[in-house]
């Protein structure tokens, strides 16, 4: 039928389309499967048209086969009355409705298996639309996905191993700098830290020495006799030079 082989060539030029060129195979996809449902809509009203033709020449064959029939019943009246001169024009209109008849008979036969081949190609055509959603939607799935692969290549191949390699080295090399001052301030703060409780210890010593000190002392005084003690006192006096 031109009607379907219309749209295999639409297709067809479609996908060369989509082969041939740079273009964007998600917009061709899905406008080779709009065209496809447009024509379905199309061949649904060829189907719907072509039924009520037939539909139509139907009631013009039984009005024709009617009128035949009522034609054979007026040229028996005629006739019967004695008049075959009117019975014979009756035959004569009868004959023409019973040509008509059998010509939208045979009309109708036709009509028929046109109806039925266009039911026919309407059904490929569902089926045929079905196939090619589900492959429509694996092949744009398949795009892109390959799309987006062919971006990350080619944003991994715009930066070399080398540049990658350096700036590796360098942050390295910030880390171990960062790391090494995080560690000598630790430490700074360590040894401060521990020379300040051993200050606290070296005072707490001289502390409690002192006080053993003054300690002996008074205990020595407490044992000398009082005349003893002063003149011990004054001597520093008379033997200053």
């Amino acid at each position: 039928m031109e009607l379907m082989k219309r749209m295999l060539r639409v297709i067809r030029a479609n996908f060369n389309s989509l082969v041939g060129s740079a273009e964007d195979p998600e917009k061709i996809l899905e406008q080779a499967f709009l065209e496809m449902q447009e024509n379905l809509v199309l061949l649904r009203q060829g189907v719907a048209q072509a039924i009520a033709t037939q539909k139509r020449t139907e009631r013009q064959a039984a009005a024709a086969q009617s009128q035949a029939e009522e034609w054979y019943r007026r040229a028996q009246l005629a006739l019967q009355q004695g008049n075959e001169t009117l019975a014979r024009e009756a035959l004569t209109k009868r004959q023409a409705y019973k040509e008509t008849a059998t010509a939208l008979s045979n009309q109708i036969e036709q009509q028929n298996e046109v109806v039925v081949k266009l039911k026919q190609d309407m059904r490929s055509l569902e089926l045929k639309i079905a196939e090619v959603k589900t492959k429509k939607d694996m092949y744009i799935a398949r795009a892109r996905s390959a799309e987006a692969s062919y971006k990350l290549q080619e944003m991994l191949g715009g930066v070399s191993s080398t540049a990658s390699q350096g700036v590796l080295e360098r942050m390295e090399e910030k880390v171990l700098q960062i790391e090494a001052k995080s560690e000598a301030i630790a430490q700074l703060g360590g040894d401060d830290l521990e020379q300040k409780f051993a200050s606290l210890d070296s005072t707490k010593d001289i502390d409690a020495e002192l006080a053993a000190m003054k300690t002996q002392v008074v205990n020595q005084e407490s044992l000398l006799p009082e005349g003893q003690e002063n003149t011990q006192q004054q001597l520093p006096k008379t033997q200053q030079p």
